[in-house]
């Protein structure tokens, strides 16, 4: 079983894998071109990692903020619903995940500095280098909230 967490966005969205124990198997942005999702590219990422194996998919469940600019929130809108759209093409179930609760269960806060530092803790060997790298670092946990919870 692999497990899959997914930020979403358009250019700060990111996923990750990780197997049965635990283990580190992916994590990349989620691939974008002129503020368009690339589907094809990431459904390709996706399945070479996933490579016909059972799979379990957590998805952040978000929601437009106040104070957004009209423009920001249609193309984060857009990028939710790329994301959603091939996820339902997808022959896995999709969880979609409480901002709240999984990282309650996680332990880390709204901060990402927090994720970023559990994320590093857990998996050494993931490219979480840069600060930037939160998507990537809040997309492990999601998969690691659902193997703790499954």
């Amino acid at each position: 079983m692999i497990f899959v967490g997914i930020d979403p966005g358009l250019v700060s969205g990111a996923w990750a894998a990780i197997d049965h124990h635990g283990a580190y198997l992916a994590c990349r942005p989620i691939p974008h071109a002129d503020r368009r999702i690339d589907v094809r590219q990431w459904r390709d990422d996706l399945l070479r990692v996933l490579a016909g194996q059972d799979a379990s998919i957590g998805l952040e469940s978000v929601h437009s903020m106040p104070g957004q600019g009209v423009a920001s929130t249609f193309a984060f809108g857009r990028a939710v619903g790329a994301i959603e759209g091939l996820l339902d093409l997808l022959p896995w179930p999709v969880q979609h995940l409480q901002p709240r609760a999984w990282k309650k269960s996680m332990g880390v806060t709204a901060d990402k500095a927090t994720s970023l530092t559990l994320a590093r803790e857990l998996w050494p060997t993931a490219p979480l280098k840069r600060q930037k790298d939160h998507g990537c670092a809040e997309a492990l946990l999601m998969a690691e909230h659902i193997r703790r919870t499954s």
